[in-house]
């Protein structure tokens, strides 16, 4: 893991941080995303009650790379992500996937982000470079994974972050 993120109010972006504390059940403490109930403003306008599968937000630092190449700088955090990783495929785990992160946090992967004009507020046309077509027509998100928090504690950057893929048949990613 290369950076953590997190933020008390609504912004795009989040301060990256020297550690962030995982509460299970939860999410990021402290963070505006955090809670049992979904907390993101379009899912709360839709049904308040939902329950909360955006707790955590993971990206994998290659992106950022992807997209340079396409003539867009961007950071960890800046996306609005609370767990930048480098080296683990997140786009192509499975529903169910647990993450165990540093001493003991762990997260289960519930699905995909799903992206949305705030990116080319924040960058104009980088949406596109986060969402495209696969060879078959069908859309691809890139922009991280979802999580929840199932088991609490404190991560860093640095942190390893152990990959147990849950029992088969896997069931593909998408949005949440």
């Amino acid at each position: 893991m290369t950076a953590v993120s997190s933020n008390g109010v609504y912004s795009f972006s989040k301060p990256n941080r020297d550690s962030i504390t995982l509460l299970a059940g939860l999410g990021v403490e402290g963070d505006v995303h955090a809670g049992v109930t979904v907390k993101h403003r379009s899912r709360m306008a839709q049904d308040p009650t939902q329950p909360n599968l955006r707790q955590v937000h993971l990206i994998h630092e290659e992106l950022f790379a992807e997209v340079g190449g396409a003539g867009f700088q961007v950071a960890p955090g800046e996306l609005g992500e609370n767990i930048t990783t480098r080296g683990i495929d997140l786009l192509g785990l499975p529903v169910g996937t647990l993450l165990r992160i540093g001493d003991g946090a762990v997260v289960e992967v519930t699905g995909l982000r799903n992206p949305c004009l705030q990116i080319d507020n924040f960058q104009d046309g980088l949406l596109k470079q986060v969402v495209g077509r696969d060879e078959a027509g069908a859309l691809v998100r890139k922009a991280g994974i979802m999580g929840v928090v199932k088991e609490g504690g404190v991560v860093r950057p640095g942190d390893v972050i152990d990959v147990k893929l849950p029992d088969e048949p896997h069931r593909p990613l998408d949005r949440v």
